[in-house]
């Protein structure tokens, strides 16, 4: 099974080109920074992800998407490499199955959360977890 599923904020706007096809489809690709629950002191507290939407999920994210968004994407892992200069290049994708907003335009507009009940990540509970120094990891 391969299946992601991911909530943040987009880190830039959506850039879309069109196959070169006989019948062209829509490739739109953009970023999303995901918060991290537990980060280690001294350590990044987001991680960045490349998302790739095909067709009209594509052209959805050119029309309705824009830069610092909050938007959940469920997906599929994609490997891509390429040799250029003699050089082997890696890149992993989000391939987009399913996109979502995350929060109401409203809240977008006046800066305020979505609703009433939601937690900040200092607000909420760490789980007490025991040291266990038998464990082989």
């Amino acid at each position: 099974m391969n299946k992601v599923i991911l909530m943040g904020r987009l880190t830039r706007d959506p850039e879309v080109r069109y196959s070169l096809s006989a019948n062209p489809v829509a490739v739109a690709r953009y970023g999303l920074a995901v918060r991290k629950p537990f980060a280690k002191q001294g350590e990044p507290d987001v991680d960045f992800f490349n998302i790739v939407a095909f067709g009209k999920a594509g052209e959805f994210a050119e029309k309705f998407f824009r830069k610092g968004q909050m938007v959940s994407v469920v997906g599929r892992l994609q490997t891509n490499r390429w040799d250029k200069d003699g050089i082997t290049h890696t890149s992993v994708d989000v391939v987009v199955e399913e996109q979502h907003f995350a929060e109401s335009k409203k809240s977008v507009e006046e800066g305020t959360p979505t609703s009433s009940n939601t937690q900040t990540l200092s607000e909420c509970p760490t789980p007490d977890i025991e040291e266990d120094d038998d464990l082989p990891f």
